[in-house]
């Protein structure tokens, strides 16, 4: 993008810092000023003891179903060591997690845009919604899977699951924490007139934001912009003013920011 659509516009971006850095660059491409207020930090676990020990029965199982390119990250290594076996099928939540582990050899991923009947990717959600609604992941009766996740995320995949007459193990391989103490850098930049809005695209960085702001009045008078509707429930619940992009990605996030009247 050459033209400057966000002149004068500060965008805090609340994803980890790696994962931030696409979006920064096309805000600044645009014109905006990107502030990076990461909060979720990816850590590796302190022990895979427990990870290894339940990786290690992967020869049991039907599928491996990966969350996140964390979990892939994090988990493949280990999984190559202990051998996966040529009958395991893997699913992945997005193209993005299906690249991660097509980069460990796994070329048949099935994810939500396996399916897709128009070509047009931007129509798919890539969540544990849009993978459970595939056929694969409705004929799981009977079967054994294997969820590739982080410490404590959300259960709605597994349970789901289960219900099918699934057996579902989950196998955590990272951990999210919050790096931050406090609002008072977004605070300041309000103050200064320096926000006019903020990237969440996870729920559990949308808890963390309303726990640290509280009842902050300056809260109330940002647009937050989110990636899914999921995400916009609790802050739409609290009046708060939400925009949610239309498809998945950093240029759709783009858009939506670039579309708000920010002034």
């Amino acid at each position: 993008m050459t033209s400057k659509h966000l002149n004068g516009i500060t965008i805090a971006i609340t994803r980890p810092i790696d994962q931030a850095k696409k979006l920064s660059a096309l805000i600044t491409a645009a014109g905006g000023t990107p502030v990076l207020y990461p909060l979720i930090e990816i850590t590796a676990l302190a022990d895979y003891s427990q990870f290894e020990a339940v990786i290690q029965d992967i020869n049991n199982y039907d599928w491996a179903i990966f969350i996140s390119s964390n979990a892939v990250q994090n988990g493949m290594p280990r999984l190559v060591k202990v051998g996966n076996p040529s009958s395991l099928q893997f699913a992945a939540i997005g193209p993005v997690t299906a690249s991660e582990l097509q980069s460990f050899g796994v070329n048949q991923v099935l994810t939500p845009s396996s399916h897709i009947q128009d070509g047009d990717v931007s129509k798919v959600r890539f969540d544990s919604e849009s993978l459970l609604a595939l056929p694969e992941m409705q004929a799981i009766s009977n079967k054994k899977v294997m969820i590739f996740r982080g410490i404590g995320g959300r259960d709605v995949l597994a349970e789901t699951l289960k219900s099918r007459g699934a057996t579902v193990t989950f196998a955590e391989c990272y951990q999210r924490i919050n790096p931050q103490t406090n609002c008072n850098l977004l605070a300041n930049l309000y103050s200064e007139n320096k926000l006019h809005g903020i990237v969440i695209t996870s729920s559990e960085a949308m808890r963390h934001l309303l726990d640290l702001a509280g009842n902050a009045e300056w809260l109330k008078n940002i647009t937050l912009f989110v990636n899914h509707a999921r995400i916009a429930e609790l802050p739409l619940q609290m009046g708060l003013k939400v925009s949610v992009a239309d498809a998945p990605g950093d240029e759709a996030m783009l858009r939506i920011i670039t579309s708000s009247n920010l002034k």
